[in-house]
């Protein structure tokens, strides 16, 4: 990638996080977060307690990338064919005929997604991953990109159900919008003329988005930060505070996301502050607790952050840049 692509890409990304910002005050460290996940065409999962816009942000972002949305409301007695279609028997044709469902769309909204069954859940995992369904034996394929924004409520635990590891590992991130700050809420008091994600208009087509990814994976990486992440990934592994550490599809979904964290800052080679910026939001909802150390209140973030500060990044004397690039 040279200077010049990665300056175009940094202006792309800086354009739609002001369109997506102007639905939501005070968030724009994770709108540039949540942007990275998608011009990486990883799924998203907002976790949040009520009321702080986690459903607005979701359509916010689905508004921009003027690709086909679809919006699901998961519910305890949703059917896993409500969400990636069925196949319906046609008198006139005589013939059996597929009916898409909601999954078949470029960005797919799946709100309160821990309200649904594990039946229902698991579902949406053979299409996070491979980009396809399979109904009654035969794939379909689903619209490129193909991007899944999920929230869910931690809080209201009644009626809910966990999501399994294996669902979350194929989140690319979990992000949390947390409540506003001061200035910011006492501006929507006071009523701040914010705009509906219904009014903000596309500023991109999912064949951007597509190529937006494909120009990332030409960001260049220092073999040192490839190491620099396999010694974190190893002390997640190691830690005796953690059952379970990060996979190696965790440390590809890092390097992938450090590449656009990169791009998207106008750099076409990445430095250990993009790995250390997305470690927390890449890893800790991968990451398995002991009972111990869940007893004791600890979570993955704030071990990451002591693996972060036990581990030393490489040396401040590396240079990052491709040679071509310099």
């Amino acid at each position: 990638m040279t200077v010049n692509e990665a300056a175009i890409a940094a202006d792309q990304a800086d354009r739609l996080a002001t369109s997506i910002e102007s639905v939501l005050l005070g968030k724009a460290a994770i709108v540039r977060l949540a942007l990275t996940a998608l011009f990486t065409e990883g799924h998203l999962l907002f976790e949040d307690v009520p009321g702080v816009g986690k459903t607005t942000l979701a359509r916010g972002i689905a508004a921009v990338l003027g690709g086909g949305w679809r919006r699901i409301q998961f519910t305890p007695d949703l059917l896993p064919a409500d969400v990636t279609g069925v196949t319906i028997f046609d008198q006139a044709t005589r013939q059996f005929e597929f009916h898409p469902g909601p999954v078949f769309a470029n960005v797919l909204i799946a709100d309160e997604i821990n309200r649904a069954s594990p039946k229902t859940q698991s579902a949406l995992l053979e299409v996070m991953e491979e980009r396809y369904v399979t109904v009654d034996g035969t794939r379909h394929g689903v619209p490129r990109p193909f991007l899944v924004v999920a929230t869910q409520n931690p809080v209201e635990m009644d009626g809910t159900y966990r999501l399994p590891e294996a669902q979350l590992d194929r989140f690319l991130m979990r992000l949390s919008l947390g409540y506003p700050d001061p200035a910011a809420e006492l501006a929507l008091m006071r009523g701040a003329a914010l705009r509906s994600p219904d009014d903000v208009e596309s500023m991109t087509t999912a064949r951007e988005i597509t190529l937006m990814g494909e120009l990332s994976r030409r960001v260049h990486i220092h073999d040192a930060l490839y190491e620099y992440v396999l010694r974190l990934a190893r002390q997640t592994r190691e830690h005796p505070a953690l059952r379970l550490g990060v996979s190696p599809r965790a440390t590809s979904a890092l390097i992938r996301a450090a590449r656009t964290h990169a791009m998207a800052d106008g750099r076409p080679f990445v430095t250990p502050e993009d790995v250390k910026a997305l470690v927390g939001p890449v890893w800790a909802h991968r990451l398995v607790l002991t009972p111990d150390a869940a007893l004791r209140d600890l979570t993955g973030a704030a071990l990451l952050h002591q693996i972060l500060e036990a581990t030393p990044a490489p040396r401040p004397g590396v240079r990052y840049a491709a040679p071509e690039a310099v």
